[in-house]
């Protein structure tokens, strides 16, 4: 079986890793990380919403529909509530003095966003085999050697350098975290980026 490292695009942008962080610290000093059905290792915190609807970024809409093959009978399920990603067009004002801003608005110039979120895996946490309905923008803020995103067999480390990947999230993937402190990556549902 040949390794397809096609599902990892390393994009033309790279933004300032320090201004990033900077940004990151500015966050969570507003807002906590929201966890979903008692996930405690994993978090999300939305940086962008429905216009005028902040009931769009609570509870499972952080996390929004994803399918995985819970057992080993392989038969695939869905979970969580399906999202309307092309309406998240608005950035959550709490952030809008934050360097995240203008990230958002380079790479929207250039790709149709869904939901752009920080979201947080803690050390020694994986998440479920599972796949997507589009793929996503990563950009690492906090990561470690031990931080690798699997999809089908390919397993990549993106390191924290201000660089921007696309991930072929609708194949089946997985993140895990094998190190000791908490992985922060933004990640966007990009709407309009196909692989082949």
């Amino acid at each position: 079986m040949s390794l397809n490292f096609n599902d990892f695009f390393k994009t033309e942008f790279k933004f300032d890793i320090v201004k990033l962080k900077e940004a990151y610290n500015d966050v969570i000093k507003i807002k906590k990380f929201d966890t979903i059905n008692d996930v405690t290792n994993f978090g999300a915190i939305s940086l962008t919403q429905i216009p005028g609807d902040p009931d769009s970024i609570k509870g499972n809409k952080a996390r929004g529909v994803f399918w995985t093959k819970p057992d080993s009978t392989g038969k695939e399920v869905s979970r969580d509530v399906t999202v309307e990603e092309e309406k998240y067009s608005e950035f959550i004002d709490d952030y809008k003095d934050t360097y995240f801003k203008e990230v958002y608005e380079i790479l929207s110039s250039k790709y149709k966003l869904g939901r752009v979120r920080i979201l947080l895996k803690e050390p020694r946490s994986t998440l479920s085999w599972h796949r997507d309905p589009e793929p996503r923008i990563h950009i690492p803020i906090i990561t470690n050697p031990g931080c690798i995103m699997v999809i089908d067999n390919v397993a990549k480390h993106m390191p924290a350098d201000g660089s921007v990947w696309i991930t072929n999230n609708t194949k089946y993937h997985n993140f895990f975290n094998g190190g000791e402190e908490n992985r922060i990556h933004i990640v966007a549902c990009v709407l309009n980026h196909k692989f082949n």
